[in-house]
């Protein structure tokens, strides 16, 4: 049986983006954060200059989505300014600057638990949250977090005593490793027999490793991700008597520990 604490995080956030990397003429978001972002956030927001690994459960809510506008510049390295095609010139060099659309998140809340590798390093991440040294944010630079609770808790795979559900209008990322342990309930008045909707699947980014794709003395440096096969679901059900990682509150945890 698995017994670990986790630092648990419910934080508010009004307009943001969670940036899927695949999107351009509209920056779409995903609907939740992917682990990379919350990672980056734990990482910045504790002031770490290197990897600590941790575990990361995320689910929440939005109340809505809206397109935004917002301004875009392009440049191509190395290409000269010309007039009839560029908007600015900065220095010899030019640069396009237009208009693009952003997808945006409204009233997002997220409920985080973060494992550390390190168990030592618990009190002082939550410490970081609770006292925080800079405004927190996650997506963008300007999606400002509002944290709402901080909370060191413990979790233990256990055995369910009665069903368990998401909270009322949440969603989660459910790693595809631990999909066997749970029932998917799309709708619990419809004829939809259980585990036909999963949801919709993505390959998050989790962390990643440099790796040097030139030489010794010209190295050029590149991120190698790793990625976290995932489902996103509304409509998660722990039948009883089935183990799950839960946290002391009776929240589910969302981890892959085998």
């Amino acid at each position: 049986m698995h017994i670990m604490k986790a630092i648990r995080i419910k934080l508010w956030q009004d307009l943001v983006n969670y940036k899927k990397p695949t999107s351009f003429q509209l920056k779409e978001t995903y609907p939740l954060p992917p682990y990379s972002t919350v990672i980056g956030m734990v990482h910045t927001m504790c002031g770490f200059t290197s990897y600590h690994p941790m575990e990361i459960s995320i689910q929440g809510k939005y109340f809505s989505k809206v397109n935004d506008l917002y301004t875009r510049y392009e440049f191509k390295n190395g290409m000269k300014y010309e007039k009839s095609r560029h908007q600015l010139e900065v220095g010899e060099y030019g640069v396009g600057r237009g208009i693009a659309t952003a997808e945006l998140l409204v009233d997002v809340e997220l409920l985080l638990h973060i494992v550390p590798e390190d168990q030592s390093l618990i009190e002082e991440i939550a410490q970081a949250f609770e006292v925080p040294q800079e405004y927190p944010s996650l997506g963008r630079r300007e999606d400002i977090a509002t944290i709402q609770e901080v909370k060191v808790v413990q979790i233990r795979e256990v055995e369910a005593e009665d069903d368990i559900c998401l909270d009322r209008d949440y969603g989660a990322y459910v790693p595809s490793s631990i999909l066997g342990k749970l029932t998917f309930t799309p709708d619990m008045h419809s004829n939809i027999g259980r585990n036909d909707m999963l949801g919709t699947r993505y390959l998050l980014t989790d962390k990643y490793e440099l790796v040097n794709r030139g030489t010794a003395k010209a190295p050029k440096m590149y991120r190698n991700w790793s990625k976290k096969d995932v489902f996103y679901t509304t409509s998660i059900l722990v039948s009883e008597e089935d183990e799950f990682f839960l946290d002391e509150d009776g929240k589910p945890v969302f981890l892959e520990f085998a």
